[in-house]
């Protein structure tokens, strides 16, 4: 499967939600840097679709908010 996820760095709490029009929004409070950011998404998302975190890979967008997912 292949989603489009929408990155909120730096927010409050850690939550995912889904759009209308089907586009995840990951809110984080790890910052951007070192990639922190995208271990944060990559164990929110793992948990949220209850898969193991080795099978999700980020395809597109490693240093954008904007990113493509597979797993």
């Amino acid at each position: 499967m292949i989603i489009k996820v929408r990155v909120i760095p730096r927010a409050r709490q850690d939550k995912v939600t889904v759009n209308e029009d089907g586009t995840v929004r990951v809110h984080t409070v790890a910052v951007p840097a070192d990639g922190q950011a995208n271990e944060a998404i990559i164990r929110m998302l793992a948990k949220y679709y209850d898969v193991p975190k080795t099978r999700i890979k980020i395809i597109r967008g490693q240093t954008s908010r904007d990113k493509v997912i597979e797993f």
